[in-house]
């Protein structure tokens, strides 16, 4: 009952991007640069590329996970549909399924007519099983947040003084931050300079929070 279009919507790869940036600041944010020598970087460097590769791939589980947990949902709604004893309930259960606004437009007759489809559709599958758009959904959550981390860490390898990659890197996340909220505008209909400006706004709060807690 559920077909993506996309691999990931753009609210879903907004949300990968974020928690790779934010990871990998928690880590590049705890580096003293005045202090810090190239055993310094260099263990700062293992230590969020590592991070991020752990949590790219508990990412790419979960969303294994979601996606079959998504479908099997869909199917005991088909079957709650099909066993039915009245057309009213079987209204309800579509009404249930259905954006609210778009619900509400909807009459009796389209409901019924709705119904009568989904009851003529083939047998559905008694349970939800893997398919390979799941896998590559996996993948490109993975991908989004190990590969995130990335545009931030590439300066320590290049600048040998550490004050100056870290200021570089910062300048890095940040531009990725505000482009990250610029397009979720686009997405939602926000105004996009205002909205990047609030996402890199809300990244350095969540940075601080994290790396407070410990993180």
């Amino acid at each position: 009952m559920e077909e993506r279009r996309h691999v990931l919507d753009p609210t879903e790869r907004f949300s990968e991007i974020l928690f790779g940036l934010i990871m990998v600041l928690t880590f590049t944010g705890s580096l003293s640069a005045a202090e810090s020598g190239r055993a310094e970087v260099r263990t700062m460097l293992i230590g969020a590329i590592g991070c991020n590769l752990a949590w790219g791939i508990v990412d790419a589980i979960m969303y294994v996970l979601n996606s079959l947990g998504s479908r099997g949902a869909g199917l005991l709604v088909l079957r709650r549909l099909r066993q039915a004893s009245k057309p009213e309930e079987a209204h309800a259960l579509i009404a249930e399924s259905l954006h609210p606004a778009i619900a509400a437009t909807l009459r009796h007759e389209e409901l019924e007519r709705i119904r009568k489809g989904l009851d003529a559709m083939p047998e559905p599958p008694p349970r939800a099983g893997l398919k390979r758009e799941d896998l590559t959904g996996a993948l490109a959550s993975f991908l989004l947040v190990f590969l995130s981390t990335f545009p931030v860490v590439v300066p320590f390898f290049f600048i040998s003084d550490a004050m100056l990659a870290l200021r570089v890197s910062n300048g890095v996340a940040i531009v990725l931050l505000f482009l990250a909220g610029w397009e979720l505008a686009k997405y939602s209909g926000f105004r996009p300079w205002l909205t990047g400006l609030v996402m890199v706004g809300i990244g350095v709060a969540l940075v601080g929070i994290t790396m407070a807690l410990g993180g």
